[in-house]
């Protein structure tokens, strides 16, 4: 029996991974490192300083170092959330629902603190979750299972009670490996790639998340 309910943050609740992209770009490109879309697509969902290392470990820069490229990064993406407050559809349905099933709600997400803060705060979600936990400051982020493994723990709750929502693969593969039941939510241009095959559901958006779905797990 399911006893909680923990999401993703960013590509799921907020449509903020064209700003860590833009970020990235911008960043990196500063920096004289060659780096396309495609390269940031390649990455999502692992966190920012695995991202950073990987880059330098390729193309090393002159000048700030990995860590203070991780903020600048970052800094950008908190500013472009808090601008455009990108919320995805389906978002406030699916935590009302999962509360409503009487399921703890919690968030895991790659992202620094300071930005599952920043935007929780400007999407006026902050109330809608009991518990927040961040990669960040973990030995491993996604796709290791860390963070969800903490969180399950944190909520009192057995890994396999837990019901956890990605957009990405390397989150998929994190919720998987901390034995919970996966519901992915793929953006459209890669829905059609075989490895969401691992998932329980794949859903076109948090839009189709109901008490059936749910329930059936």
């Amino acid at each position: 029996m399911l006893k909680a309910a923990i999401f993703d943050m960013d590509g799921l609740l907020v449509d903020s991974e064209p700003f860590w992209q833009r970020a990235q770009i911008e960043v990196f490109s500063s920096l004289g490192v060659k780096i396309t879309q495609q390269d940031t697509l390649d990455t999502m969902g692992l966190r920012i300083d695995h991202i950073v290392d990987h880059w330098f470990d390729r193309q090393p820069w002159q000048g700030p170092s990995c860590q203070e490229v991780n903020s600048m990064i970052t800094k950008r993406v908190e500013t472009l959330v808090q601008a455009h407050k990108p919320i995805l559809p389906g978002v406030q349905e699916a935590l009302q629902t999962c509360q409503d099933l009487g399921l703890k709600v919690a968030l895991a997400s790659s992202s620094p603190m300071s930005l599952i803060h920043a935007t929780l705060d400007a999407l006026s979600l902050t109330e809608a979750f009991s518990a927040l936990f961040s990669a960040e400051h973990l030995r491993f982020g996604k796709p290791h299972p860390e963070v969800y493994l903490n969180a399950a723990d944190a909520l009192g709750v057995e890994p396999h009670e837990c019901v956890a929502f990605e957009d990405s693969l390397n989150g998929l593969l994190a919720v998987k490996a901390a034995r919970m039941k996966g519901i992915a939510v793929p953006e459209a241009h890669h829905r059609d790639d075989l490895r969401w095959s691992i998932a329980d559901r794949k859903l076109n958006s948090l839009l189709e998340v109901n008490k059936e779905l749910i329930a059936g797990l």
